[in-house]
């Protein structure tokens, strides 16, 4: 599995993901300032690759657009909550990251939701 981490997401939870050993393309460091749908084609060009966001547009091009062909986990969150945020992401994916391609995954501090994508 590969993670391209848009650059709204903060640096202690790319760092954390590392610690999994997960692979991760952190837009900001590798890619700053490219549009939603460069990172759309990025993922589109990697194998089993999520997108992971706090960018809402993310759903609009997904569900009103229907561009098809990614997985996505969206983080839904207060900054206050960073710690919970990023407990409740590592589980997710140290559980379940088979799971979560052709998916758009919507991740709370307390709920998480999950609709297939096809």
């Amino acid at each position: 599995m590969l993670i391209i981490a848009d650059e709204n997401i903060p640096r202690s939870i790319i760092e954390s993901l590392r610690l999994l050993e997960v692979e991760v393309i952190y837009i900001y460091d590798q890619f700053r300032g490219i549009d939603d749908f460069s990172i759309i084609n990025l993922a589109k060009q990697k194998t089993n690759a999520i997108i992971l966001t706090e960018d809402k547009d993310f759903g609009e091009w997904i569900f009103s657009h229907h561009v098809a062909g990614i997985s996505v986990i969206f983080l839904r969150y207060h900054f206050s909550e960073l710690s919970e945020i990023t407990s409740v992401l590592i589980k997710l994916i140290s559980e379940k990251q088979n799971n979560l391609l052709n998916k758009f995954t919507t991740v709370t501090p307390t709920k998480i939701r999950t609709r297939d994508l096809f």
